[in-house]
Parts: structure tokens; sequence; C-alpha cells
């Protein structure tokens, strides 16, 4: 019967291909062939895999594979089936691997299609949506991208207009797209620095402005620009916005001068940008610094914000101050925007402006420290972005400092960029590179770039790198430039040994630090550093160096000399004063040892010699002879001894504040170190009188001086 059943089949395909007067293939054909063949007949007999070997077929059937069937265990996605028998489930019987598109274009009168999420691609510049097609139910195209001008012209129209044209997506450089788009931007640039959403109209203001005019029939930007090319000799003006159709409200409030583009600090020019999204990390307003000015951009001035945000700024400030203040200051907007008339921005900080100003008002003194500046909302703190050459953001945060530290090898980087190629070198023990200029400076589009080379001591030799901040160049040169010099002439530790008295070996010897050697090179190099200053030369060519070297040869000696005899009176006087603090310690006193103590380990400590300089030495001599006129006293009137102590712990306290506001790879301001000897003096003022200060001193002088840091 199979057999007679494929003869019959034979037959009539065979007398088929007759009829149609077609030429039979001499040779077999593809599986591919064979079976899209067959599938032109089986339409409503396919499957595709579900789950668990589950078939979803036509008319939403699901069925499986006959299980002795080759393909029951390897199951592919897409089958056709020549007869489906239902017995204890639905089987599929005969069956063979199809591929999904094969139905498309065989089943394209039975398919029905459908469309979604119709949407402007800015790339193609056209319209398009996701397709759907389904067979009897099953889905055989599944969100397969088609243009959808030619399938719904009208609403393709509606969607060019409205999102390549109205929201701005088109990418065209024709000239009327552009000054919109512009006109646009700046609108929105009043709304960001307003940090109002209330000036630019909506976007349908923009989609009725161009419906009348664009033609029906237009969905694309090739249908465009040909209507747009024959239009625009006509009347190229047709598109263009005006302002006044853009905006709901006038803007006069919104003036340059409270919301400047750029920031100005010495002789550099920083954009400014402003953005309205509270969520943002950059709302508010952003300075942009390109990451080779960086070294030179300082932490001043910054607080003042602009000048638009400024009054907001201070009512939030007063508004953080605690409550016992705060009722001082009400109502916070009317004391804020008389502080703003009377303060001139950036004499100060702002906070200590306003602390003036706040003072002459209410009579209420208040310090910076008592406003709570993390009460403050972002914007009302500037944001920096640091940018690359390219204008790509590399780093954004609101901690200026912060961010300096974090980015040091990216800043190095860009400022190497700047000086001569090789200029850093390393392994120099001589003089042989040239002149070493104090800074190179090299121009980049609107703004200057600076590196400072100095001499880096390696200890047996020296190299020469470049820096990004001047002070610590600086340092580093110094400290450089002593040890190219001590490379280059005879040690002065022999002479030391032969000249020096056995006490003030003895003394060295016996030195708080360990190994005497590291004594006698902080000795050394303040000796060089002493003739350096003392003859005012900045070494930076072959010829001062050559000078340098003659001078330090000829006197480094009897320098040396003098420094080590008055190191070994500070040694001296150091371990006389740790004899007396050993042993018992009554309670009345406690405090008191505990404070000279302290006092002992800021003045005599490993590099002290080089680090207070030799103008310093005399000076802790008198200092430490200070300590042992207080110990003397201390047991006759230990209560006065705690009143002096107390005056002291103020100014230190100030001192210690000030210093801790000192970024932490910031060089200490010099009025800061000066303040520290200062306190010394003033020390010597309280418990020992009879030894002299150097100049006049009081705690009232000491807290001034700290107080205009």
């Amino acid at each position: 019967m199979r057999v007679r059943e494929w003869q019959d089949l034979y037959t009539q395909l065979r007398q088929s291909v007759h009829d149609l007067k077609w030429r039979l293939n001499q040779e077999p054909s593809n599986y591919d062939a064979i079976h899209q063949a067959l599938l032109s007949g089986l339409l409503s007999h396919i499957g595709f895999k579900d789950q668990n070997n589950e078939y979803l077929g036509a008319r939403n059937r699901k069925f499986f594979v006959f299980p002795g069937s080759p393909l029951a265990k390897k199951g592919p996605k897409w089958i056709m089936a020549a007869e489906l028998t239902e017995t204890s489930r639905l089987f599929a019987r005969h069956c063979a691997k199809i591929q999904p598109e094969w139905i498309e274009s065989l089943a394209e009168h039975l398919i029905k299609k459908s469309y979604v999420e119709p949407h402007f691609e800015a790339k193609q510049g056209s319209v398009v949506a996701l397709e759907n097609q389904q067979l009897y139910g099953l889905t055989v195209v599944s969100r397969r991208r088609v243009q959808y001008g030619p399938i719904d012209p009208i609403e393709s129209r509606h969607i060019f207009i409205r999102a390549g044209l109205a929201e701005g997506e088109l990418r065209t450089k024709e000239a009327f797209f552009i000054n919109n788009q512009q006109l646009l931007e700046d609108i929105e640039t009043l709304e960001h620095k307003s940090r109002r959403r209330d000036i630019l109209v909506d976007e349908q203001v923009l989609v009725d402005f161009y419906e009348p005019i664009i033609p029906d029939g237009i969905y694309n930007a090739q249908l465009f620009n040909g209507w747009w090319n024959k239009t625009k000799r006509q009347n190229p003006t047709l598109l263009d916005f005006n302002e006044q159709m853009l905006m709901k409200r006038d803007s006069d409030h919104i003036s340059a001068l409270d919301f400047p583009d750029v920031w100005h600090q010495q002789n550099l020019t920083l954009p400014l940008s402003y953005h309205f999204e509270p969520s943002a990390a950059d709302d508010g307003v952003s300075v942009h610094i390109p990451v080779a000015l960086l070294n030179q951009v300082e932490d001043s001035d910054f607080d003042w914000l602009v000048p638009g945000l400024r009054h907001e700024k201070c009512v939030a400030l007063i508004k953080s101050l605690p409550k016992n203040l705060r009722r001082n200051f009400v109502p916070a907007p009317d004391y804020a925007r008389a502080c703003l008339q009377a303060m001139q921005p950036f004499s100060a900080s702002l906070l200590d402006a306003m602390c003036k100003q706040l003072l002459r008002m209410s009579g209420v003194r208040i310090s910076p420290e008592d406003f709570d500046q993390t009460q403050l909302v972002k914007h009302l703190l500037i944001n920096f972005k640091i940018e690359d050459d390219k204008g790509k953001l590399v780093a954004e945060g609101r901690d200026l400092d912060l961010l300096k530290n974090n980015l040091q090898g990216v800043v190095a980087t860009a400022i190497r960029n700047v000086a001569d190629k090789g200029i850093e070198k390393q392994a120099l023990t001589e003089w042989t590179f040239g002149d070493l200029p104090a800074q190179f400076q090299q121009r980049k589009g609107n703004y200057e770039v600076k590196a400072f080379p100095a001499l880096v001591d390696e200890k047996d030799s020296v190299a020469i790198k470049l820096f990004d901040d001047e002070r610590d160049a600086a340092k580093a040169h110094r400290e450089g430039l002593r040890r190219l010099l001590l490379i280059n002439i005879p040690s002065p530790v022999k002479h030391l040994q032969q000249a020096l008295p056995n006490k003030a070996k003895l003394a060295m010897y016996f030195n708080p630090f360990g190994q005497v050697q590291i004594l006698i090179d902080d000795i050394i190099a303040a000796a060089v550093q002493q003739l350096l200053d003392q003859k005012g030369l900045g070494v930076r060519s072959s010829e001062q160096f050559d000078v340098a070297k003659d001078i330090v040869r000829q006197d480094l000696n009897p320098t040396a000399e003098v420094i080590s005899l008055q190191v070994e009176q500070i040694l001296t006087l150091y371990q006389q004063i740790k004899k007396r603090l050993k042993g018992k310690i009554s309670l009345d006193i406690a405090f008191a040892m505990s404070d000279i103590q302290t006092q002992l380990d800021h003045l005599v400590y490993k590099g002290f010699v080089e680090a207070c300089g030799w103008q310093r030495l005399a000076d802790i001599s008198r200092y430490l002879k200070g300590i042992i006129t207080r110990l003397d006293k201390l047991p006759v009137d230990p209560t006065r001894d705690r009143l002096h102590m107390i005056s002291i712990a103020k100014v230190q306290q100030l001192l210690q504040e000030k210093l801790n506001k000192v970024p932490k790879m910031a060089p200490t301001p010099q009025v800061l170190l000066d303040a520290r000897w200062m306190i010394e003096e003033y020390r010597i003022s309280c418990f020992a009188q009879t030894l002299g200060t150097a100049y006049p001193i009081s705690e009232k002088r000491i807290v001034n001086q700290l107080n205009e840091v």
C-alpha cells in the first residue's frame, strides 16, 4: 500500500510538471529546495520549540515529536510534520528541520503583520518600527526593524516632525536647523542659570510651527532634503525660529553679571556651565579646568559662587547655624541681603566676611566653624570638572584639593608634555645639563600650561623632575642642589672629627636619634643651606653652580663646625631636661610635665637642624633654657604655671585649627610656620622672662595674626 501511494504521488507530480511544461532536473535536489517545496503544502503543520521539548504549532496547538523520530532527541528550533496524530497526546510524525525565514515567502498570503514602537532613528534619518508576523496565530517573525514610512506615511510624518525637527534628532547641517538648535540651547541655558523650567515653550509649540509648513508625504531625511533644497531658494527663512515664539516670559532677571560664562582667577579664564537637575552629579555651577592647568588653580574665591546664587547661599548658611545663634538673624533672607550689600566679594572668604557683617548688624559674634556647610544643597557649592586636551571629562567633584590629590599622576603626565622632550634625567652627579629654567610654559588654546623643573635628591645622585606646584619644586630644588654640591666637594666629616672638642663629639654620639651619621648629615645640610642663603645664590645654571661650589668648598668646614657646637649645646640641654622628666611625678605638676615633653618633642627631633634652619638654632637653645627655668619654678607655684599653660593652649589650639585646614598635599603657609615660633617666644615671656624674647609678644598679637590667615 505504501509503494502504491508513492507511485500515485510520483505519477501525479510528473503529470503536473508535464502540464506546466517544466523541465525535469537530471541531478538530485538539495535539502533546502525539497523541504521548501514540501513546506508550501504543510504550512499548518509547522511548530516552534517552546519548553520541555514541547512545540507550539498553528492555531495554538501544542504537540511533541513522535518518540520514534530521529528528531525526537535533537529537538530543532523549528520543524514541520507530514501529519499530526493524537493518541495519548498530540504527536508530530514524519518531521523535518526547517528555517523560519522560509515561511515568510511561502505564506505571504496567509501571514498577518503588525507594527509596534514606531520611532525616529537619527542614524538612518527615517522612521522605523518593529514588525511582528503571525501565521495561524504562531509568531514567525518577531520585532524586525522595518521602514515605517511606506507602511503609514501619515503617522511617520508626525513622528519625523516631532522627533527629527522639534526634538532636534535629525542629523543635518542646514543653517536653519543649526540656528534653531542654538537658540533652543541658549534659552535652556537661561533656565539652568535661573533654576526654573518656565522660560522655554513646550515641545508642542515647535511641532505646531512645523506642521503646516512641511508637506504631506515627508517622513524621512531624504524626502525632506529634496523638498527643502527647492523651497529654500524662494524662502530661506521659512523654517527659522524667533526668540519671541520660544519664550513663555522674558529673561531680564538673568543677567550676564549674575550668571557669568567664565571665571577669572589671576591670569586664568575658566569656562562656566550651568545645569539644573538636582539628582545629577553636576547640578549647579561647574567650572571647567584643563587637567594641565590644575596645578595653577587655587581653591580660593570659589566659595563666593556666582552673584546670581550668592543670596540663596547666604540664606542657607544663616539657616545652618545652631538654633541659639540662628534666632538672632531672623528673617534670614533680609540679613543675607544686608550682608551682600555690605560685603566686598573676594576680599576674604565668604564665611569670614559674613561673620564680620553679622557681628556688625547684631552684635552677636559667630565664627566660620559655627556654619554647618554639610546642610547646603549641592548647587550652592561650585562643581569642578577636570578635562583633558580634547575636552573629555577626567574627573569631577566639589573638593578641589581632593581632586588635585587624586589626579597627581594625570597632572604630572600633562605637565611633561609642556617641557622639552628629555628634560627629566636621572643618576646625575655633575652639572652637565646646561641651564635649568625655573619654569616651562606653553600656550594651549586660550590658556598657558606651566611646569616647574627642579633637582631632586636621590642620596647618591640627583635627578631632574618636573613639578606641577612651584612651591614643591622650590623645596625639592633646595634639597637636590645641596646633594649635588656635597657630591662634588670633599666631605667635612674628617674636619669635624679633628676640630670638635670631645664634649661635642660625646653629645652627638649620645643623640636621641640613633646613628650619629644621621645627625652629621643633618648638620652638613644646614651648613650648606646657610652658605647659599647668606650669599643669595639661586643656582639655575652651570656657571652659578661653579660659583656656589667654590663658596661651599671654601667655607663649609668652619660653618659646619659652628653649627655642630650649637647642636652640641642643644643636645646637652636636651639631655638635662630628659633626666629631670624621669622619676616619680606628683599629681599637681603632671600636666605641666606632659606639656614640657610635648614641647621638647617639637623642638628636638630627627632632622631638626635642617628643618628648623640655621637661623633658629640659637633660639632653640634659648627655648630649652626656658624649659629648665620653668622646671625650677614649677614646684614653687604650680597654679601660676597652669594659668600660663591655659593661655598658651588657646593659641596652640587656634594654630592647630588653621593647620588642619591646610590641604594634605599643600605646603604649610609661611605665616603659620612663623606663628609656631611666636608661640615659643610667648612661652619664654610666660615662664622665663629673664631670657628675653626676640620681639614683643602677647597672646592677643598671636591671635590677631592667626585670625588674619
